[in-house]
């Protein structure tokens, strides 16, 4: 292993979240009178829940309570998350570098969230570090969140490799100066 820390993605990289997000970000814009498909949804992966709303009720010309809105969407995912499996692939990789390379998560997603996450996946204690969309000003594609988590590590960017499975992370952690795996690319292990 060339690298000298792993930073992985969480929805849809460690935890395979996207399908209850998206049922959770349609069912709560329909109730606000916005449509949102799927291929919307997936060029949204990796920005933050407050930004989704500003940017779709934006495009539908739709005016809402940005941070109540988010909100009732966190809630409503947090009522799904029970489903929630790990994208085996890798997990498998975090398994096997689990307590020999510095390893953290960097995930749009708030802290709430994103430890539930973890420890419904059974990975809640594995990282040394868990940077979220709290955690930094600009959310992805810009490098912030990846540079913070390579700065909590005491890890140089350039040290380090990121698994992501949304375009915005991709872009955000080469911009950060990371070489990045591209989870889709890893297929499902089944």
């Amino acid at each position: 292993m060339k690298y000298k820390a792993l930073i992985f993605d969480c929805d849809g990289t460690l935890a395979d979240t996207m399908p209850a997000h998206y049922v959770t970000w349609k069912e709560v814009f329909n109730r606000h009178g916005i449509s949102f498909s799927l291929d919307r949804f997936y060029s949204l992966g990796g920005v933050p829940a407050r930004e989704v709303v500003e940017i779709v009720s934006g495009e539908a010309g739709v005016r809402v309570d940005v941070p109540a809105l988010a909100e009732e969407k966190d809630r409503a995912f947090m009522d799904c998350l029970e489903e929630v499996r790990p994208v085996e692939p890798v997990a498998a990789v975090a398994r096997e570098f689990r307590g020999k390379l510095p390893m953290a998560v960097a995930t749009g997603s708030h802290r709430e969230l994103a430890e539930k996450t973890l420890d419904l996946i059974g990975m809640a204690g594995w990282f040394d570090a868990i940077v979220c969309a709290e955690d930094v000003v600009h959310p992805k594609p810009a490098p912030d969140i990846f540079l913070e988590a390579a700065r909590r590590l005491g890890i140089k960017p350039t040290s380090c490799c990121v698994y992501e499975d949304a375009d915005l992370g991709i872009l955000g952690a080469e911009r950060a100066g990371m070489d990045v795996v591209d989870v889709r690319e890893m297929g499902s292990g089944e």
